[in-house]
């Protein structure tokens, strides 16, 4: 059985739990609360030397980093695919993926905003300031590049099926919600997320449907 060390909140255990539940894998969850520091501890620390969620315990690995971990599950689990079958598209999903994943997602996690109030004295509002400035541009950005792909436009990320893309979109809106960012600018993304969050799949992944959730 595989177990995926996770926390409710977390947009990266978000992304794999979806694609866990896209594939029909079952998985034990096992709950590491980010916010008490449970994250620092020794004995979670032999499994992320990072001392970062997601870790997915599978046939004795212990596997970090969602991207990987989703990349993986699709190279032992190839059916149902997150990734479309021709070179162009497979290029396409991995960088809408990689553009939250790298370039948004890190600006605004727990630790950075942490930081900002530790070390810079950054009350409440300028912490959601620089959230909302960097997920309102980022998610933008993804939406234009978006729009350029000559192909289908949807009703997923990339064409008719969700896929990798997808895995990453859905909890980073999640997560813009949550901090009440403006959504306005990004109609198709939440069209997009909308028809996401019809699926089983995603619905069973959400925050609030987690056993840890308060």
């Amino acid at each position: 059985m595989r177990t995926l060390y996770s926390y409710f909140r977390s947009s990266a255990a978000f992304r794999v739990r979806i694609a866990l539940n896209l594939k029909g894998l079952p998985y034990d969850m096992v709950a590491i609360h980010l916010a008490r520091g449970e994250q620092r501890q020794p004995e979670h620390l032999q499994r992320s030397a990072q001392g970062l969620i997601p870790v997915l315990a599978d046939d004795g690995l212990m596997l970090t980093q969602s991207l990987a971990i989703l990349e993986y599950l699709e190279e032992r689990h190839p059916e149902p695919a997150l990734l479309p079958t021709d070179a162009p598209g497979r290029a396409r999903v991995r960088a809408l993926a990689l553009a939250i994943a790298c370039d948004i997602h890190p600006l605004n996690n727990l630790r950075v905003l942490n930081y900002l109030e530790r070390e810079f004295g950054a009350d409440e509002e300028a912490r959601l300031r620089w959230y909302r400035h960097w997920v309102d541009v980022g998610l933008q950005a993804w939406q234009e590049q978006w729009r350029r792909w000559p192909g289908p436009p949807g009703p997923y990320a990339h064409g008719g099926s969700p896929g990798l893309a997808d895995c990453c979109l859905v909890p980073q809106i999640y997560n813009a919600q949550r901090f009440a960012c403006d959504l306005q600018a990004v109609p198709d993304l939440m069209r997009v997320f909308d028809a996401c969050m019809q699926l089983p799949a995603f619905a069973m992944a959400h925050p609030a449907a987690q056993p840890d959730a308060p």
